[in-house]
């Protein structure tokens, strides 16, 4: 399948300033982002920004980049923008790439691009939660699934709802019977990634916002609540956390540190 990948990135940060523009083994984050997003095998790479030091720090490491304005509420809607000036076909498939996700499995971009169809114009992803702890946290985004794929709902609370599995006990998850009823016996965490057919993105900025999606502050629930579907590809592999903190950074940071046993290390110490 051919698609597009379009990374939104902007440089105000509450938590981590100048997040995109943090070094990653003498590359900027948003770099790394963009070359792990080729290693899926998508037809084009974009960043999408509203500022020049971003721009400036693609262009200087060959990445494409876009300026896109500045009053975008949302990341899904600067890829919109830019998807417009592409002039894609309506069927074409744009993926979403979080810019904070510099260890984001290139297979896994791939995987959830090949769920969108005629009738199916979004898709994300998904795990199996493995903790009580995940489970019973509202800062995990938890997703129900239909027999088909498709999202029911997404939410922070625990769904689904083991009524007699936690009316003993909530240390621990009930158990699996199996992959086949994963979505059944084991709840999903949901992940950040997004896909897209064109002619779906360049409506959603026209959907009015939900009232499931203000109460939750989950932003895909404006889809569901629109009566569109969205397929969710399960994976069996927990992805690598994005950079949210000091300490998300300086983690992905010894992803990129070279060993001290490299023969470029090598090399330096004989001269």
């Amino acid at each position: 399948m051919s698609f597009t990948v379009i990374i939104p990135a902007r440089l105000a940060s509450t938590r981590l300033p100048n997040k995109p523009l943090a070094d990653l083994g003498g590359k900027p984050m948003i770099v790394r982002v963009a070359e792990r997003a080729a290693l899926s095998g998508a037809s084009r790479i974009i960043v999408a920004t509203d500022h020049h030091d971003i721009f400036t720090a693609c262009q200087q490491h060959g990445v494409e980049v876009a300026m896109t304005r500045a009053d975008h509420p949302s990341g899904t809607d600067r890829i919109a923008e830019v998807a417009a000036a592409l002039d894609l076909a309506e069927d074409a498939v744009v993926v979403n790439v979080q810019g904070d996700e510099p260890l984001i499995d290139p297979g896994l971009i791939a995987a959830t691009a090949a769920h969108i169809k005629a009738d199916v114009p979004m898709a994300t992803a998904a795990h199996a939660i493995e903790t009580a702890q995940d489970a019973f946290n509202p800062n995990v985004v938890k997703v129900v699934l239909n027999k088909a794929g498709c999202a029911m709902y997404f939410s922070r609370a625990t769904i689904p709802w083991h009524r007699d599995a936690f009316a003993q006990s909530r240390d621990t998850l009930p158990e699996s019977h199996g992959p086949d009823h994963v979505n059944e016996y084991v709840p999903l965490r949901h992940i950040g990634l997004y896909a897209y057919s064109n002619k779906f993105l360049q409506l959603y900025p026209t959907l009015t916002p939900a009232p499931l999606e203000r109460i939750e502050a989950l932003e895909q629930l404006r889809v569901l609540w629109h009566g569109h579907a969205i397929a969710v590809h399960v994976t069996s592999v927990v992805p690598e956390a994005g950079v949210d903190t000091i300490e998300d950074l300086l983690r992905v940071r010894k992803h990129f540190e070279v060993p001290p046993d490299s023969p470029l290390v090598t090399a330096i110490s004989a001269l």
